[in-house]
């Protein structure tokens, strides 16, 4: 079980670099690499058709500006994408980016994230695997108890 972290440009790379972060801290296996719907449309093909016959089982498709590499990624291949707008240079505030991604056609679904939040991509793609990996849920599992805990002691010194 891997996943793929795809990304428009290497300057998306500080963004797309938490889903990689995760998927490290969860001990799932990952390939990361740059491609772009606009500039390189073939590689982008060839990448999506060929991703399922190469393990892949969730794709991370990070993008900014027109943002669109994870649609086109998703009209492509079977495997569940999960788009990451990111705010570019060029961007307008992150909403092309955001609304790019989002508002996919019927058919064609792609999960959306919040603007720049690789980390969630990463941990939604976890949760994906854990679904057929019974270790990865109880990883999952321990990572929210571990967040519900840090909150209630959070709660309990400010309450005194």
């Amino acid at each position: 079980m891997k996943v793929g972290i795809i990304m428009g440009s290497k300057s998306d790379l500080p963004v797309m670099q938490d889903a990689a972060d995760i998927c490290k801290a969860f001990g799932v296996d990952f390939e990361i690499t740059v491609v772009s719907a606009h500039r390189t449309p073939d590689r982008m093909f060839h990448y999506a058709k060929e991703a399922a016959s190469r393990g892949i089982k969730v794709i991370i498709a990070g993008a900014g500006g027109a943002a669109h590499l994870p649609g086109m990624v998703a009209s492509i291949t079977t495997v569940p994408v999960i788009g990451v707008p990111v705010k570019s240079s060029n961007s307008i505030d992150g909403w092309d980016s955001i609304l790019s991604i989002l508002q996919m056609p019927n058919g064609i679904p792609v999960a959306t994230v919040a603007l720049n939040a690789a980390k969630n991509a990463g941990l939604l793609a976890v949760q994906i695997l854990s679904t057929a990996k019974p270790e990865l849920a109880e990883k999952m599992q321990a990572y929210k108890d571990d967040l519900r805990q840090k909150v209630e002691e959070t709660a309990a010194e400010m309450e005194g």
